[in-house]
């Protein structure tokens, strides 16, 4: 399956945008490519085999919230970073509805990521 490696983990992948690699769960995967890339697991699970608080999996166009969501061969698994500070281009491109492109998150992902979505509410909820 593919993997989406984001910007700020890129040093520990030699550079590699999409990293190829097998596993039935996430956290396989992750173990997979803490095998070929020393010290990238460490960035993204803590010393009790935690997900950190500031990243992120999508698996199917759905957020993935544990190490043991099960994987299916050709699945895509897109990490991503929360990051702070820095530029306002970011979040004005995430405002204006076209999602991350740089990094390949599509626009509903990128609203419910901000907890918006352009589906009306329905009455009395």
């Amino acid at each position: 399956m593919r993997v989406l490696i984001p910007p700020p983990l890129r040093s520990y992948s030699g550079g590699r945008v999409w990293v190829e690699v097998e596993g039935a769960t996430l956290g396989a995967v992750l173990d997979a490519l803490d095998a070929r890339y020393p010290g990238l697991r460490f960035r993204i699970v803590d010393e009790q085999d935690r997900i950190r608080p500031h990243i992120r999996f999508i698996v199917r166009e759905e957020f993935a919230s544990a190490l043991t969501c099960p994987l299916a061969p050709g699945d895509e698994v897109t990490i991503i970073c929360a990051l702070s500070g820095g530029s306002t281009l970011g979040k004005r491109r995430l405002t204006q509805g076209r999602g991350d492109a740089k990094v390949g998150i599509p626009p509903r992902l990128a609203r419910a990521a901000r907890g918006r979505s352009r589906k009306p509410a329905l009455a009395g909820s």
